[in-house]
């Protein structure tokens, strides 16, 4: 039984153990073989079209999503910027800096200067 087939023909992110190693992947769900998972991602270069495919043993997987489609919620007006990045938000908030609102960038804090 495909455990995972749910997921088939979304966009997922998917992390994964390589040894000691935790790994991020995205794509497309493709398939699912019962053993492995299966995930593809197309990519422009130079004009021409290549894609990339993905295996994953069951065994390797660590934890497995739906990916969020942040751009295409702000183009629609789902999301304000407040609200699109809140890991960034509340990191820069709770390193002490202050977020300017018109750049999105934390801005440097003033020296003293000497004579």
């Amino acid at each position: 039984m495909a455990a995972y087939s749910q997921f088939l023909g979304a966009a997922v992110k998917v992390h994964y153990r390589l040894g000691d190693i935790l790994l991020s992947a995205s794509g497309t769900f493709v398939a699912d073989s019962g053993r492995s998972i299966f995930l593809e991602q197309h990519v422009e270069q130079r004009g021409k079209l290549n894609y990339f495919r993905w295996e994953i043993p069951y065994r390797y997987i660590h934890r497995i999503g739906p990916v969020i489609q942040i751009a295409n919620a702000e183009a629609s007006g789902d999301l304000s910027p407040s609200t699109s990045f809140p890991k960034a938000a509340a990191a820069s908030a709770g390193a002490g800096g202050a977020v300017s609102q018109e750049s999105g960038v934390a801005p440097f804090p003033r020296s003293e200067e000497t004579a």
